[in-house]
């Protein structure tokens, strides 16, 4: 089993994202030496938090279909506690009808993510032809409801359809990919150049004040899921950051599959 420690005194990467007003800096801690790992490698991880708790987890490769995922996914996911927006907890298996109901389980890397303001910002303009289609629209985000709000408010995006997982429990239940090189050395994170305009267009308003304050949580990926009660239909990791499933396809899934 490789292990990735985070050092008490790390080094510091910053980067300037981008904004049509101005310049914001974030800065995170990040192992220099850390060996590559293997795809399919058990990592445990040590926050700064607290070095005291691991978090395990198992990578596996981005899918976008149902395959690679447990037939119980959806049930195990379903005992996930997370917290709306206002910051109520509420439990993944209470968000839509667990017999029928079709949901889009979007999961954004974390509230103060650039890239993220740009697929909240897609997802919102979205909503009203999920709505139409009986689909319920769900995105999550690491960082603490306060954050969630932050994003809502600025964007902005509906409060109903956010939610907040701080301790990044669903990432890890669906195996979502962490790390320093996922994101900011992917090859996939190429992709967001060609999304340039919608990214400077959902950024009028940004903030980094959004960014979790555990900084860890930065290296987080996300990914796109798509239920009917508790099957999957759909599943895709992000590969690396702006790596985000095409919402045509995910149009596509929700379409084939009848509303009852």
């Amino acid at each position: 089993m490789a292990t990735m420690i985070l050092p008490q005194t790390p080094t510091f990467l910053q980067f300037n994202s981008l904004s049509s007003s101005s310049s914001h800096r974030l800065s995170f801690p990040f192992h220099t030496q850390s060996p590559p790992l293997p795809s399919n490698s058990m990592i445990t991880i040590h926050t700064e938090k607290s070095r005291k708790q691991t978090r395990s987890f198992q990578l596996a490769k981005a899918s976008s279909t149902g395959a690679g995922f447990s037939d119980s996914i959806a049930n195990i996911l379903g005992d996930v506690s997370i917290f709306t927006a206002s910051g109520e907890p509420v439990m993944f298996k209470d968000l839509w009808d667990p017999n029928e109901g079709i949901a889009v389980v979007a999961l954004l890397r974390h509230f103060g993510c650039p890239c993220c303001w740009e697929l909240a910002s897609a997802l919102r303009e979205s909503k009203t032809r999920f709505d139409s289609a009986g689909v319920k629209l769900i995105a999550v985000g690491v960082g603490t409801p306060n954050k969630a709000r932050i994003l809502a408010e600025r964007l902005p995006f509906p409060l109903d359809c956010l939610y907040a997982d701080p301790d990044r429990k669903a990432y890890d239940v669906l195996g979502l990919y962490y790390g320093f090189g996922r994101t900011f050395f992917n090859p996939a994170s190429a992709k967001v150049f060609s999304r340039f305009d919608a990214l400077q267009q959902a950024l009028k308003n940004y903030t980094i004040e959004a960014t979790p304050d555990d900084r860890s949580s930065v290296l987080q990926q996300g990914g796109m899921f798509v239920f009917r009660g508790k099957q999957l239909l759909y599943a895709r990791k992000d590969e690396g950051t702006g790596d985000h499933a095409a919402l045509d396809d995910i149009f596509d899934v929700c379409c084939k599959v009848p509303v009852a």
